[in-house]
């Protein structure tokens, strides 16, 4: 159904190009919508309650043009005009096909947001995709979905902005389908191929600045793999959603996170519980070293790590002399049994770190 404010700019337009005031009744005759210079009064109200069960489309009293609304055979609403001469009337006779082209464009982006949302929820099967999206004029072509996670706040306005970027075209769909998320099923053909992965993450970076510059929302964007067929799309979405989720537990501090750059992280997300606790055991003992929560350390071995364990770089970057960092290494080492200046033991130590990370995440969703 269409928004009361809509119906009533539509009808304040048509006032400020014909000089003509109307007023609006839904197929209940209740008022939805008037320009100022109509006096609503009991008589008008009857007479409009009198038309809408009679079997004519059109009527006249005095100066009030009475229209029905109608699409495919059903009252939409009513529109009474108040015509004060012969001009008027052409423009009345208008202003019922504005109000009606307006009904119709409203009821089909319905119908394709719908559609749209029960082939990201699964619901719809494959033949009928097929078959709905040749009625609503939608085309194969490669798409990406999105999701915008806006936390709860202002998913309205965000939904709003996301639709009034540049980059969305016809062929994408702005929709939701909770409350503290927004979705976007953009498609990629204009993209150039080559530097795809690119793209994409220019994309969400748009999305994540934009939102942050005009609505001052704070966004994480995931977003998945590109799909060819309309079926896929709920696949894509799936993996946009993993793609916040993971990167929730194991890549905080990006804004956007790819499916496709999920990596190790992926893997660990799905390992159930009783192998993550086997794993620590095995790893640190039946104690987790308390070194884990110490902000320095953790921030010298992130830092270590970033820089392919190379210790003169890492030093460089800390402003600390060499030894000083190969005391703090040899420190870490005591703490945690593990040597992180050999590649074996740094990827055993990261991998753990990030399963801690992941039973951590699953007590508290408990």
């Amino acid at each position: 159904m269409l928004s009361n404010q809509k119906l009533q700019n539509s009808l304040d337009e048509i006032k400020e190009i014909s000089r003509m005031d109307t007023a609006l009744y839904n197929a209940k005759s209740k008022l939805v919508a008037a320009t100022e210079g109509l006096l609503i009064t009991p008589e008008l109200e009857k007479m409009v309650a009198e038309f809408c069960v009679s079997m004519a489309e059109r009527q006249v009293y005095r100066e009030y043009h009475f229209y029905k609304v109608m699409v495919e055979g059903e009252l939409e609403y009513m529109l009474v005009c108040l015509v004060e001469d012969e001009t008027m009337a052409v423009c009345a006779q208008m202003a019922v096909c504005q109000i009606r082209t307006l009904v119709v464009s409203h009821a089909e982006q319905f119908d394709r947001n719908n559609f749209i949302q029960n082939i990201l929820l699964g619901n719809m099967l494959i033949v009928d995709i097929f078959g709905k999206a040749k009625k609503h004029h939608i085309q194969q072509a490669p798409r990406v979905v999105y999701v915008i996670d806006t936390g709860n706040k202002n998913n309205d306005v965000a939904m709003e902005l996301v639709k009034n970027l540049a980059d969305i075209r016809s062929g994408d769909f702005v929709t939701s389908v909770d409350q503290h998320s927004v979705i976007l099923v953009k498609d990629v053909s204009s993209f150039d191929v080559k530097h795809m992965e690119e793209e994409l993450e220019s994309m969400a970076r748009t999305l994540t600045d934009n939102l942050h510059t005009e609505a001052m929302v704070r966004v994480r964007v995931g977003y998945g793999n590109v799909v060819n067929q309309l079926p896929e799309i709920a696949e894509s979405y799936q993996e946009a959603r993993m793609a916040l989720e993971v990167g929730r537990v194991f890549y905080a501090k990006y804004d956007t996170i790819s499916y496709g750059k999920l990596g190790i992280g992926r893997l660990i997300y799905q390992l159930p519980m009783s192998l993550c606790d086997m794993f620590i055991k095995e790893v640190f003992g039946d104690k987790i070293p308390e070194i884990l929560e110490d902000e320095e350390a953790m921030a010298t071995i992130n830092k270590f790590f970033e820089n392919n364990l190379n210790i003169s770089e890492t030093a460089r970057q800390l402003y600390v002399h060499r030894n000083t960092l190969v005391y703090r290494l040899e420190r870490i080492e005591k703490a945690i049994g593990l040597d992180i200046r050999t590649f074996e033991d740094a990827m055993t130590f990261r991998i753990a770190v990030m399963v801690i990370a992941h039973m951590k995440n699953s007590k508290q969703g408990v």
